[in-house]
């Protein structure tokens, strides 16, 4: 089934990328958000991202335009009922997404694929609320999302072979590099990264290097291109920490839980770059 139009759910940092990357690629896309402040925000920090490229000269003036013009922001979801493909893109918490997605389930059309941009939640349990489950699959993105070239796709225990062809085709015209994995917490990427960077801020909080010696140990010890932590402040702590517990529950593993430096530093307001404070000052 060929995509013209998608709809994606949450103008934040993940949903604004995948709502610009599909544009910028001749899709049609309704980005939708509970407020229309929201819905502004998301809007403008596209065009900010465009304006950027276009100085770079990565795109043109009129690729520029095209892409803005190819984007419609909403606050209600009846425009959704248009999309070939609606992509749930909000904050990383479970009761929220399967609300949504009760919404997305009641307007979509029968032939719609319906994805979560999920890090961590499993896609068979989100798949459970929707009317069609084989319709049903998971596309993590990665941020930026306009410059990461990854796009997990997590298959969950109902979905079907021709979903996984649709989404293949349709991150493979978005430039993207698709991979097929199957439905476990944390899936691949997130399963050997989060962790990792859990390890990070527990040297941290013992004491045993800074922030900035930890992060060169890892740029320049293992050719990571940015250090644990510093990826942790650009990824938000409040997900790192969201992440984490969705492994320590559904492992029940004590090696899956949370450094308490990162709940605190979530307790206090430090989410990294998004709040100007994290393991860093921006």
């Amino acid at each position: 089934m060929e995509i013209e139009r998608v709809g994606v759910i949450g103008a934040g940092t993940m949903g604004s990328g995948i709502a610009q990357a599909c544009a910028t690629t001749g899709v049609d896309v309704c980005l939708i958000d509970v407020a229309q402040d929201a819905v502004e925000r998301g809007l403008a920090a596209i065009r900010s991202s465009l304006e950027r490229l276009e100085k770079k000269e990565k795109i043109t003036a009129d690729a520029r335009a095209a892409a803005i013009g190819r984007i419609e922001g909403r606050t209600d979801y009846g425009a959704l009922a248009r999309c070939g493909l609606v992509i749930e893109a909000a904050t990383e918490n479970l009761e929220l997404k399967l609300r949504i997605l009760k919404q997305v389930d009641a307007i979509a059309k029968a032939d719609a694929v319906i994805a979560s941009n999920t890090s961590s939640i499993s896609i068979t349990q989100l798949a459970a609320v929707i009317t069609r489950p084989d319709r049903f699959v998971g596309m993590h993105f990665f941020n930026p999302v306009p410059m990461m070239a990854l796009v997990e796709l997590i298959r969950g225990l109902q979905t079907s072979d021709e979903t996984i062809a649709t989404v293949q085709a349709f991150a493979k015209r978005l430039g993207k590099t698709p991979i097929v994995v199957r439905n476990s917490p944390g899936f691949v990427v997130n399963r050997v990264l989060c962790p990792m960077i859990n390890e990070a801020i527990f040297v941290l909080q013992e004491g045993l290097a800074s922030a900035e010696d930890i992060d060169n140990g890892m740029r320049l010890g293992c050719n990571h291109p940015i250090g644990p932590l510093a990826l942790a402040d650009m990824i938000g702590l409040d997900v790192m920490l969201a992440v984490m517990n969705v492994f320590y529950a559904d492992f029940n593993d004590p090696k899956y839980r949370p450094a308490p430096l990162l709940k605190e530093m979530v307790a206090a307001g430090y989410l990294g770059r998004k709040t100007k404070r994290g393991f860093y000052p921006y």
